[in-house]
């Protein structure tokens, strides 16, 4: 007797469930529902019903088709509303359901959706997505924790993704994330706020010399370059992600002013819109500050 294929179900059709969706390719995720709040904008180019249309997913309107007997749930939300859509959708999840709660949340968020979830009858595992969603699809790095992450590990690695258990706590994937998001989206910010300068001053030729000689292993434009786009392309979002890291070192008992100063600049760069261009270090640093204001 053939096992039967479990149903898995999103909550958020973003970039990360779009990926994850081309991964498995039409013979997993043909048929496959979503939820997604932009709903209404169906036909809009690049918009979430679009983006179903084209990997075979069903994007349905209400959290509760979505949900219907989905054994697998992937919530992959905004951080500052993984929260609110773990209470949304825990009255239409199905007993035993995993949810894989893949946002960029603290841990102190990641613990209340766990609540929420579990008190549900869901099975809530803390996901960390560890690195951009391409070009590897389905097989980018998760870290999973809580204590139903080696069940669904089982699962996850039955669905080709590539996943390993950080431990059995909530929060343990999250803080590894959360933490390591200072350093990566940091320094995103001081190349910002350091080139930005040198350009706008006329030195940055020497300016970047200065750095390739202090660290001649790293390709400064090419990183400039990759670090500006990052943040023209994604900035709102890891801005949201990084008051989610001020939050969790708060929560450590830390102090985050370089966690806050960090989400200003990729919020302030999110916020202008600006299409990232060719791999080019000038170009958009000067296309980003045509339009900086003070």
């Amino acid at each position: 007797m053939t096992e039967r294929q479990p149903k898995i179900a999103f909550i958020g059709f973003g970039e990360a469930a779009e990926a994850f969706a081309k991964g498995w390719g039409v013979d997993i995720s043909s048929g496959l529902k979503a939820y997604d709040e932009k709903v209404e904008q169906v036909g809009a180019p690049g918009k979430p019903a679009e983006r179903a249309m084209a990997t075979e997913i069903v994007l349905v309107s209400d959290r509760e088709a979505a949900l219907d007997d989905a054994d697998i749930v992937f919530c992959l939300v905004t951080a500052d509303r993984a929260v609110l859509a773990a209470e949304q959708a825990a009255p239409y999840l199905k007993a035993g359901a995993f949810w894989l709660d893949g946002n960029s949340c603290s841990p102190g968020a990641k613990r209340r959706s766990a609540e929420i979830i579990g008190s549900a009858g869901g099975r809530y595992v803390d996901v960390a997505i560890m690195a951009p969603v391409y070009p590897k699809l389905h097989r980018t790095p998760l870290l999973l924790a809580g204590p139903h992450a080696d069940p669904a590990l089982a699962v996850l690695t039955g669905l080709g993704m590539e996943a390993r258990v950080s431990g059995p706590k909530v929060g343990e994937a999250s803080s590894i994330k959360m933490i390591r998001s200072v350093m990566i989206k940091g320094m995103e910010a001081l190349t910002a706020e350091c080139l930005l300068a040198a350009r706008r001053a006329g030195i940055e030729e020497r300016v970047l010399a200065s750095l390739q000689s202090s660290n001649p292993n790293i390709d400064w434009p090419r990183q400039a370059a990759y670090n500006l786009e990052r943040m023209m392309v994604h900035g709102k979002r890891r801005a949201a992600e990084m008051r989610e890291v001020a939050i969790t070192l708060s929560e450590l008992g830390l102090p985050n002013g370089l966690a806050s100063a960090t989400a200003d600049w990729q919020q302030r760069i999110g916020d202008l819109v600006l299409p990232a261009g060719d791999e080019n270090y000038p170009k958009r640093a000067d296309a980003i500050l045509s339009r900086l204001k003070d």
